[in-house]
């Protein structure tokens, strides 16, 4: 390998895993501010708007950025989606400003549109590599998450200390650093370089069209079964502790730990997937999300001790999922027709999101918590019986 091409690949990744780690960034501060502003403006009932926004703007971005890809090449797909990006989150400023509930909506659908681009980016960098690198490759870039997830809220409070002292909305100061983050972004992308020589790939062959060939439904139905498990559980915990007399103390903690498994511990997932194959990340992944939501359903009220570990355990099995889905869509496709299917894949896991984010709230107010892990369990389980793999993918 050239050095040309080592520093090449080199810049790439760090472009790669800046971009995701600012977006990240700015999307945890932004969908907070506006859940609250919502919610102060509106009611309660209507503050998961903002995160429907962002959810249908990311799938919507991802499936985008998956056909521009092939045609105009990661560089201009991802400036023109983080640019898309920081238009949307000044719009979004000018909403919170004014305490305008629409412009809010609207900016945090743009800054989605963003960051399904940088959803993608994880596959733009396994791209980078040999196949038997290509888990820890876009492990990488998925553990820049980590970023966003300690950033963000850490940002938060100092932003709207800040936005005060400038005479605005406390909660426009968090809004502002989404900003700065999406704008950071673009200019990380601008960074790529415009031509890198890609490895030699094997020859790719499926009996069937790419849609309905086993290396896609399988990482398909396990990334959905995954993310409908991860956000149901995840989105109800709050209220679990809240109606349990637990403080915003006791949320954060718990959630912290989610979130620490959602991200962390990704270089490990793709060392998994390099090692041992994608099919055994994600099926230990499956059995994970399944030890998470028996471990929440035996103890449902133990905020110091059960919750943290199964909410660390469903972070992590999502995790270990993600990664080893991500790494077979990388490898097992065809050239001409991966970037499509990965974006398409991406805008079906994002809509699940917004499929359990609306389902949890029915299951928590008909059965309880209880009732979401089980069905939380039942959802992980059920790729581990239909889709046992015949080879050693």
């Amino acid at each position: 390998m050239g050095i040309s091409e080592v520093t090449g690949r080199t810049r790439s990744m760090g472009a790669l895993f800046a971009g995701v780690a600012l977006l990240n960034t700015a999307m945890v501060g932004l969908t907070t501010a506006a859940t609250l502003i919502v919610a102060a403006g509106s009611g309660a009932a209507w503050s998961g708007l903002p995160s429907v926004a962002s959810v249908l703007g990311t799938a919507g971005g991802a499936f985008g950025a998956g056909l521009l890809l092939p045609v105009h090449g990661r560089r201009r797909v991802l400036v023109c989606g983080y640019g898309v990006a920081a238009l949307g989150s000044l719009v979004a400023f000018t909403g919170a400003l004014a305490t305008a509930v629409l412009p809010l909506l609207l900016g945090i659908l743009l800054v989605g549109v963003g960051n399904g681009g940088a959803q993608l980016s994880r596959y733009l960098a396994a791209d980078l590599y040999p196949q038997e690198r290509r888990g820890r490759a876009l492990a990488t870039v998925v553990w820049a998450g980590t970023v966003g997830a300690l950033a963000g809220p850490a940002l938060m409070a100092p932003a709207a200390d800040a936005a005060t002292g400038f005479g605005w909305p406390s909660l426009s100061g968090p809004v502002a650093v989404a900003v700065l983050a999406t704008a950071g972004a673009a200019l990380a992308a601008a960074l790529l370089p415009r031509h890198i020589p890609l490895p030699r790939e094997k020859p790719v062959t499926a009996a069937r069209g790419p849609v309905r060939s086993p290396a896609v439904v399988r990482p398909l139905v396990a990334m959905v079964a995954a993310q409908l498990a991860m956000v149901a559980v995840m989105t109800m915990t709050p209220l679990q502790l809240q109606s349990h007399g637990h403080g915003l103390d006791a949320v954060g903690w718990v959630l912290s730990a989610h979130m620490i498994g959602m991200f962390a511990l990704a270089p490990l997932s793709g060392r998994i997937a390099d090692r041992w194959g994608p099919a055994v990340a994600v099926n230990a992944g499956l059995g994970v999300l399944a030890l998470a939501t028996a471990t929440a359903l035996a103890a449902p009220t133990a905020h110091t001790s059960g919750l943290p570990v199964a909410l660390f355990l469903l972070g992590y099995g999502w995790n270990l999922v993600f990664v080893g889905g991500s790494a077979q869509l990388s490898r097992d496709l065809a050239p001409e027709t991966r970037s499509r299917v990965q974006g398409t894949v991406d805008a079906v896991v994002w809509s699940a999101s917004a499929l359990a984010g609306l389902g949890s709230g029915q299951l928590f107010a008909g059965g309880g918590y209880g009732l979401v892990a089980v069905v939380g369990g039942v959802l992980a389980l059920v790729p581990l019986v239909l889709l046992v793999p015949r080879d050693g993918r």
